[in-house]
């Protein structure tokens, strides 16, 4: 009997080929979206699954109050280890202090490459349960051991064994390879760490790690930890929530509080709102989530449309059915069957569109998604979701369908009327509210990403670039580089610092100054720059002056941003002392000028009150080169480079272009814009499919009528207005509940980001505008079709 409703199912299909087509294509496409979203949330949800621990690690962090205002925080003080080490190691099984993740030269031979890595303690890789390839996860355990990643390995050493090779760090500092790991695939937290060498190197490395022992006030460092099996993260927690508060006497001022965040939550949930946890990019997810539901409802919206406005076609058909014995259940049979069959073609036609489109949504969502041909749980979902969506969109026409009296039927009595003609109505009103919310969904988040891009910087960040300038290679050879470079007349100007433009690497407090309020907790960005930073960098100087080589007291002077003069409470800040208390900041600087303010952190988030201190050019991190306007990019970088070897021979050329590594802090609303506008795409093409099938059948269902109107004098114009007034009517039905639907959503998202664009009232007229334009260019193809016929064919007696 099944096989018997197939082959019934086969012959109606190729019987109706343009509805066909159209229910295949458009729940293939619904289909396609849904798994590719799905594959999606997939990866997101498997994030740092490559490490086996995953749910037992953690990352301490640290809550903190400045005036009121609550934040929290990974970065963590040096005694922070001891102190967990001696009272509460038996909550742990592993306590591990880490550098920040940082970009170093690593040398071989006459091999120089730049990667990045970090310094850690010797549990660190059995903690992260590394896959060993050569040598044991004990490969840190001595002074100056290093383990590399497979590809920095193949980088240095080609295919011959790295075990016991002797690599530079910053050219300077020996290390001896004890082992090679394999490479952390991009979807884990610590994807970028392509070496480790043992935290003792590091505290040597550098001599302020060694001064900062014991400083509770210097937040430098990471500290990862994984807990016992018989405790839980809420429990630790609670037991080292005040050991910071408990013995530094300098910080109980702030409240600090310590707490554990586990790294299941590192990449979904990883924003904090006054210093607890409130999301992150969960949120997206369960966005997308919604998006790829809403899609795929949209096609089985249209299945059901064209069935049941084509059921006084087939309305004989049941009646026979029932006429000669058919039952009710056998008839409902036969039109889930035809769904079944029509499901299943749309499934295997969604794969391969999926298969072909993979590659492209891969770039745009910036993922590695591979399709799970191997998954068994992937396969048994699927299935699962065809039958259910064969079942969803199937069930309203067979039960109508089936509802038929055969004695009507046969007669010719029946008609459908036009309460048959309120479901469809209503079906595609509900696909339209979702078109038109997603595309005015995507429309604000456009806008938001375009109003922040339009934020001033303060800056001049055009034509700048940045070279990092890691090792002791470049200590005292700045003014010989600056000159080389401006000599070369590949820039007009440089200046160095210690953070890059796009971030502040400092915050620092410990500041005193005539203004300071009693109980004031202040907490600084600072960035120590050279002279000619302003220059370079082309800000702006509103009060006093920029620093000078013709005053030798500016190695002791300090430019503050426009904030700051608010912040500090200041009327006339020039001359202003400030004394910092901070072991790097212990010493007295005076106020020499004042900057405008320059967007150094995050475009979304209120520019920080920052200090620019003066800073010996002989020890920066960075070189900032503002190239010469008069010669080509190309032709600037070919001899910048050609001066860097020449001083730098054993060192490989880098840089980065502060505009494009601004542009970078736009990567995830940009990502989001455009896997939303994508999704609206296809829902649109989707209810565009519904539409066109649907006015197709109102106009073959109407053509005597349009036949005799034409014969009574009717005009093209006024019957395809007859024909497309009904769409219209019901798409601008569609507008008015979309809009207040989009706006309240929308408006709560924007209320994640402190710098946002308001809602304006044109995206609802270009949205609304747009939905009729679609409605109308769908519905018009058919509609002068059936108006431009000749009446003669229509009116002729069957």
């Amino acid at each position: 009997m099944f096989l018997n409703y197939i082959k019934i199912a086969w012959r109606t299909l190729l019987k109706n080929k343009a509805y066909s087509f159209i229910n295949i294509f458009g729940l293939a496409l619904g289909m396609a979206v849904t798994i590719l979203i799905s594959l999606w949330i997939y990866n997101q949800f498997s994030y740092n699954n490559f490490f086996k621990n995953k749910d037992r690690i953690a990352q301490v962090y640290q809550r903190q109050t400045f005036n009121g205002n609550t934040d929290s925080g990974n970065a963590m003080p040096r005694p922070i280890e001891f102190a967990l080490k001696d009272k509460y190691q038996d909550q742990f099984k592993h306590i591990v202090m880490s550098s920040w993740t940082g970009q170093y030269y690593l040398s071989y031979n006459d091999t120089h490459i730049s990667e990045t890595g970090n310094a850690m303690q010797a549990e660190g890789p059995e903690m992260f349960s590394l896959e060993i390839i050569e040598g044991d996860l004990t490969g840190l355990k001595k002074l100056n051991w290093i383990l590399l990643s497979q590809s920095t390995a193949k980088a240095l050493f080609g295919e011959k064994s790295a075990l016991g090779k002797i690599i530079k760090i910053d050219n300077t500092h020996d290390m001896e390879v004890t082992g090679v790991y394999k490479n952390i695939p991009g979807n884990n937290s610590l994807d970028d760490m392509n070496f480790i060498f043992s935290w003792e190197k590091y505290v040597t490395m550098y001599e302020w790690v060694n001064k900062v022992k014991d400083h509770w006030g210097d937040n430098s460092f990471q500290c990862f930890v994984q807990i016992n099996d018989q405790t839980t993260f809420d429990a630790v927690t609670a037991t080292i929530l005040h050991v910071k508060k408990d013995l530094a006497d300098k910080e109980k001022q702030y409240n600090p509080e310590m707490f554990l965040f586990p790294m299941e939550n590192w990449y979904l949930r990883s924003e904090f709102k006054d210093g607890y946890p409130s999301g992150g990019r969960i949120e997206y997810v369960w966005l997308f989530a919604i998006i790829g539901f809403f899609v795929l409802l949209l096609a089985c919206i249209n299945f059901m449309n064209l069935s049941t406005a084509r059921s006084e076609k087939r309305a004989k058909e049941v009646g026979v059915r029932k006429a000669i014995g058919s039952t009710r259940n056998q008839v409902i049979r036969q039109f889930l069957s035809e769904s079944l069959l029509i499901v299943c073609i749309s499934f295997i036609t969604s794969i391969i569109l999926v298969l072909v489109s993979l590659e492209g949504f891969n770039k745009i969502a910036a993922t590695q998604i591979e399709f799970p041909w191997g998954n068994p749980i992937f396969w048994l979902i699927a299935f699962t979701c065809v039958l259910i969506t064969a079942v969803l969109s199937g069930s309203y026409p067979a039960l109508y369908l089936s509802s038929f009296q055969p004695v009507k039927v046969l007669k010719g009595s029946f008609k459908a009327g036009k309460k048959a003609a309120l479901p469809r109505k209503i079906l595609v009103i509900s696909q339209f509210v979702i078109s038109v919310s997603l595309i005015i969904g995507t429309a604000i988040v456009l806008h938001q990403v375009i109003h922040t891009k339009n934020r001033s910087t303060g800056y001049d960040n055009a034509g700048v670039i940045q070279i990092p300038t890691l090792g002791s290679d470049f200590v005292g050879k700045y003014n010989l580089i600056r000159n080389e470079f401006l000599k070369s007349g590949a820039i007009i100007n440089m200046a160095s610092s210690t953070s890059p433009m796009t971030g502040v690497w400092n915050n620092w407090g410990g500041f005193t100054w005539s203004t300071k309020p009693d109980g004031f907790q202040e907490d600084f960005a600072v960035s120590r720059v050279s002279f000619d930073f302003v220059k370079t960098l082309g800000l702006k100087v509103i009060q006093g002056r920029d620093f000078d080589k013709k005053f030798a007291t500016d190695t002791a002077a300090v430019l503050i941003n426009q904030t700051a003069v608010t912040y500090m409470n200041l009327k006339d800040p020039i001359g202003e002392i400030i004394k910092g208390s901070n072991p790097k900041s212990k010493r007295r600087y005076k106020i020499i000028g004042v900057v405008n303010d320059v967007l150094m952190q995050s475009p979304y988030e209120p520019i920080k009150q920052t200090l620019f201190i003066y800073n010996k050019e002989d020890d920066p991190n960075f070189y900032n080169l503002k190239l010469n306007p008069d010669h080509t990019t190309k032709e600037n970088l070919a001899t910048i480079e050609s001066v860097y070897k020449k001083h730098f021979p054993s060192l490989p050329f880098q840089y980065d272009f502060v505009d494009q590594e601004y542009a970078e802090k736009f990567e995830s609303e940009e990502k989001v814009a455009k896997l939303a506008g994508l999704a609206t795409i296809l829902a649109i093409i989707i209810s565009c499919l519904g539409l066109f099938g649907l006015a197709s059948f109102i106009a073959e269902q109407r053509s005597k009528e349009i036949g005799i109107r034409k014969v009574l004098g009717a005009s093209v114009f006024s019957l395809w207005r007859m024909l497309s007034k009904e769409f219209v009517i019901l798409i601008l039905i569609s507008c008015l509940i979309a809009i207040p639907l989009s706006y309240l959503t929308m408006h709560s998202w924007l209320q994640n980001y402190t710098y946002r664009t308001e809602i304006q009232p044109w995206i609802f007229i270009i949205a609304i505008m747009g939905a009729v334009f679609i409605t109308l260019t769908t519905v018009s193809f058919q509609a002068i079709k059936a108006a431009t016929s000749n009446p003669v064919n229509s009116l002729q007696d069957e």
